[in-house]
């Protein structure tokens, strides 16, 4: 039996949480306190294969860096982007591709839109990566 939505989300905030110092949740947090990075559930696709044996979940995982113009949270969004390295989210999160057995696989494909949000008239530099889960 596939996996759940929470299961998946929970599964990415596990996997995000081994970047030291990346605050994680599996939802969207009420207020922001960079650097943090959330899982947002995109599309669920069912019926990929007979039985309903590979429902695929697309995920965007936001990660708030720090204050915009700050130069420390635009050095960070480099480790944050790369492919390999102790802060980067590919790496983290394809470091187990079965989220703790809950998925069958997953692949963090692209990381993009790289901007600014603005909360409480304050703005972040934000940048949100793209993960497809085969649950």
């Amino acid at each position: 039996m596939p996996a759940t939505v929470s299961q998946v989300a929970n599964g990415l905030k596990a996997r995000l949480a081994t970047i030291s110092g990346l605050r994680t949740f599996s939802y969207q947090p009420e207020q922001v306190n960079p650097p943090v990075a959330f899982p947002i559930l995109e599309s669920v696709e069912y019926h990929r294969a007979f039985g309903g044996g590979d429902v695929q979940m697309r995920f965007t995982v936001m990660t708030v860096v720090g204050r915009y113009l700050d130069r420390v949270a635009h050095t960070n969004l480099d480790g944050y982007l790369s492919y390999s390295g102790a802060t980067s989210l590919r790496a983290a999160i394809e470091g187990d591709p079965t989220l703790g057995g809950v998925a069958q696989t997953l692949v963090l494909d692209s990381g993009a839109a790289v901007g600014s949000l603005t909360v409480a008239e304050a703005d972040f530099l934000s940048v949100s990566f793209s993960v497809l889960v085969h649950a």
